[in-house]
């Protein structure tokens, strides 16, 4: 029979399902098959299928017959050369539209032929193949397997050049690349990188040329296609992108709008931020004023909502907030940034002023969130945020932010005990709202902010008054746990590690300033504690070099507070960590050649050089920490000299040009050399020995000098 013959015949209306069930069943050859399938076909595509009859369909011709009709080469006389594989793809959609058969092994292996449907030349009379292709792909899309499979099978590619050709279903093939991208977006680019920048450059260049409402509905689409990794700066396709973003940006936010054509703009150039930072914005004076009007209309929208009484029922009001937080959070950092800034001196003071009526209504909004709000990830984003502005700015907001300091240690404290056991897992990104089980770990972001205010006697009284000091002793134990446990202990820089060198500064302020304090609170014996352990692991990888440094000093400086307690006293941990201690402070300087003379000066170990400029205050605190360490603890002076420190001391200054050793290292080492000759006999006629009282005279070391002198 022919294709017009079985077309009249599938127009026969008064066949029915079930007739076409039953020949399916009892056919005897292919063309009885073929025909009662074209009746099948013709009523999965009039919509006449219910899920009992779409199963009585599977039942009765299951993968098989769908699989032979893609594979069948040779079409009825008359027909299509298509025409088979048409009818198979008809099934497979029809079928698809069971999530449980979506997700079969079956339907997942045909993937690749979906992809060669999408990427092939589409004749007039074949459009429905392609509209099956794009249903199986959806309901793929949304099963548990899905993703992966599709990522993996080639479907981003072939999306993309369907999109990219204009292909007759481009826009469903862009809505599938946006929906596979919020599921898997770094498995994307990581794959398809090149495939999704073309798409990106495609987008970006009608944004930027676009004059109608195309541009606006583009600022929803364009944000799914910003990668966080890799950066689009480091890439000269990627670049030309965000020129264009940018340039089509400032032509929208530089017109007059209504809210809902600037809000997409803003949540666009918030993106922009997210992942490029200020890079995207050009320098100059175009560059500068764009930068100063995005900050400023993100505080007026921030002000505007948060200011209100309900300020956040209205739907979408959390996401766009959220998005001028990000763009908030850049002007921080562009009005502290020195070299090559963005902003003139002027502009830095106006967006400064700006910013603190923002964060007042931020801290105003904060005061009324009501405990069953805790969970919220628009509160989450709030103090974030604000845990940006008090890290920087340690002046402005002062009052406000000390009657809010007890609801932020409570918040901290809550979102920390109650997730702790996943607050490694990576932080969600700031434009994110979604989703309040995800681990957030405030604290992180509040310890700049408190290592500021610990500095200060009235918030660091309602920071100790609100138990603060044992939340972040469980923080610090917890992100030690953490960083212990990372594979690779010498990877680079992580957040946890720089939570605990943020931590080790808000204990060195407290031990400074409230003495008294830390000798009543037990945590800092659990304290104690860890940094004996953590030293004595931590010193050997170089890497690590800035954090050992804090907790060699923390835990210098602690020791001279605790010194009775019996985990100091001749216990094994507290000898290992003096034996670590004294190695950081021995090995920071050694000699070289003197430029100025044919003698030796002295200078930073190599080891050190790198992050000297950031442990240096730390080297020096921790000297005197150990000065005052010595007398006591009676076993110190021993180890000293079984780390041959002291002798090496000694023979450093005996060799060194005075004129090369500044005020403060003298300083630095005569406190110790002081307190060792006089707790110890063995290291008073150590340093005679080595002609002490004469270089102690060179170098001007009057309190050394007279020590000596003594009987």
């Amino acid at each position: 029979s022919t294709c017009p013959a079985m077309a009249a015949e599938c127009g026969d209306r008064s066949s029915t399902l079930r007739r076409c069930l039953d020949v399916l069943r009892d056919a005897r050859n292919d063309s009885e098959q073929f025909a009662a399938l074209l009746l099948v076909t013709k009523a999965v595509k009039a919509g006449e299928v219910d899920a009992r009859t779409r199963r009585q369909i599977f039942d009765a011709i299951g993968f098989t017959f769908p699989n032979r009709l893609l594979t069948s080469r040779q079409p009825p006389d008359g027909c299509p050369e298509h025409t088979f594989r048409a009818l198979g793809l008809t099934l497979l959609a029809c079928f698809c539209t069971d999530p449980d058969l979506a997700g079969h092994s079956q339907i997942l292996n045909k993937i690749p032929t979906f992809n060669d449907v999408l990427v092939s030349p589409c004749p007039p009379d074949a459009t429905s193949m392609v509209d099956d292709v794009y249903q199986c792909l959806s309901a793929v899309l949304a099963t548990a397997r899905g993703p992966r499979e599709l990522v993996t099978k080639g479907t981003v590619p072939a999306l993309c050049q369907a999109y990219m050709n204009c292909s007759y279903g481009s826009e469903r093939a862009l809505a599938l690349l946006l929906g596979l991208l919020a599921i898997a977006e770094e498995k994307c680019w990581q794959r398809d990188a090149p495939h999704l920048l073309a798409v990106l450059s495609k987008l970006s260049e009608d944004f930027l040329k676009s004059e109608d409402m195309t541009k606006f509905e583009l600022c929803e689409v364009l944000p799914h296609f910003i990668p966080l990794s890799p950066p689009l700066t480091q890439d000269s396709q990627g670049s030309e992108c965000l020129r264009r973003l940018y340039k089509g940006l400032a032509k929208i936010l530089g017109s007059k709008l209504s809210q809902s054509q600037r809000d997409p703009a803003l949540k666009l150039a918030a993106c922009l931020v997210q992942a490029c930072g200020s890079e995207w914005i050009p320098a100059g004076s175009a560059g500068s004023k764009f930068l100063a009007l995005l900050v400023n209309l993100a505080c007026v929208e921030v002000r505007l909502t948060l200011e209100e009484p309900d300020p956040l029922e209205e739907e979408g009001k959390k996401e766009m907030v959220t998005a001028c937080y990000v763009l908030i959070e850049m002007g921080i950092q562009e009005c502290l940034k020195e070299e090559k800034p963005l902003l003139e001196e002027a502009q830095k003071m106006q967006l400064m002023r700006i910013m603190e009526e923002a964060f007042g209504a931020v801290i105003f909004y904060l005061k009324q969130v009501k405990q069953e709000e805790l969970q919220d990830p628009f509160v989450f984003a709030s103090v974030r945020v604000l845990g940006a502005w008090m890290a920087e700015e340690t002046s402005s907001l002062r009052q406000e932010i000390c009657e809010l300091l007890p609801f932020l240690v409570r918040y901290a404290k809550k979102l920390f005990r109650e997730s702790s056991p996943a607050a490694n897992l990576p932080q969600p990104e700031l434009l994110s709202t979604g989703g309040s089980d995800l681990p957030r770990d405030a604290l992180r972001f509040l310890l700049p902010g408190f290592c500021h205010l610990t500095a200060e006697d009235r918030p660091r009284d309602i920071l100790i008054s609100e138990g603060a000091p044992a939340l972040l002793c469980e923080y610090f134990l917890h992100q030690w746990e953490v960083l212990s446990s990372e594979a690779g202990s010498l990877a680079p820089l992580t957040s946890t590690e720089m939570s605990l060198q943020t931590a080790s500064g808000i204990f060195l302020n407290l031990v400074v300033t409230a003495p008294d304090s830390v000798r009543r609170d037990k945590s800092f014996s659990s304290l104690m504690d860890i940094l004996l352990k953590s030293l004595p692991v931590l010193l050997p990888q170089k890497d690590h070099l800035v954090l050992a440094a804090n907790i060699a000093t923390l835990g210098l400086m602690l020791a001279r507070i605790l010194a009775s307690s019996a985990a100091l006293q001749e216990s094994q941990p507290a000898k290992e960590f003096f034996r670590a201690a004294i190695l950081f402070l021995s090995e920071a300087h050694t000699t070289q050649a003197d430029p100025g003379s044919e003698g030796l000066a002295v200078a930073v170990s190599p080891t050190y050089a790198g992050v000297w400029a950031e442990l240096q205050e730390l080297w020096f605190l921790g000297m005197q920490a150990l000065a005052g360490c010595v007398p006591l603890f009676p076993a110190l002076p021993q180890a000293i000299l079984q780390a041959r420190w002291l002798q090496d001391l000694c023979g450093l200054l005996t060799r060194v040009t005075p004129a090369s050793v500044d005020f403060e290292l003298i300083g630095a080492f005569q406190g110790v050399l002081v307190e060792l000759a006089r707790a110890s006999k063995p290291c008073r006629d150590l340093i005679l020995a080595h002609h002490g009282e004469e270089w102690a005279n060179l170098y001007g070391m009057a309190a050394l000098e007279q020590c000596l002198s003594e009987p």
